[in-house]
């Protein structure tokens, strides 16, 4: 199993819809649009895709993480139900990056105008004696 996870908020909606609605919220048809792509995706093992309640960005729907052991996290907010594709398509960079250093000007375009934070990964030190 990967250590590569990309988290997708499932109750994200943007403020006016919050809780007006019956439809399924933002978070979860991105969540569904994602889960979709990723049945015939060739690094399915290497991605694990895991719904969370809640990523605490509420005012900036949908949010969504990419993490991984030693590599930085990054944080995406204000991505919109329809661009799962791109999604992926970070996330090949993602498993393809050392540390998860990715320059800006190689993220997918329609990623570039979303907010986005970088994380720095927590490195663990050797635990080998000498």
């Amino acid at each position: 199993m990967s250590n590569h996870i990309l988290f997708i908020c499932k109750s994200c909606n943007p403020e006016s819809e919050q809780e007006h609605t019956a439809d399924p919220s933002d978070g979860s048809k991105l969540l569904n649009q994602v889960q979709t792509l990723y049945q015939t995706w060739s690094r399915r093992d290497e991605l694990e895709i895991q719904s969370v309640g809640c990523l605490w960005t509420c005012s900036h729907p949908c949010a969504v993480a990419f993490s991984a052991s030693d590599k930085a996290t990054y944080l995406f907010t204000n991505v919109f139900s329809n661009e799962a594709n791109a999604l992926l398509q970070f996330g090949e960079l993602y498993l393809n990056s050392d540390g998860g250093d990715i320059p800006w000007k190689q993220f997918p375009e329609v990623l570039q105008s979303s907010e986005v934070a970088k994380i720095p990964p927590v490195l663990r030190e050797s635990s080998s004696k000498e």
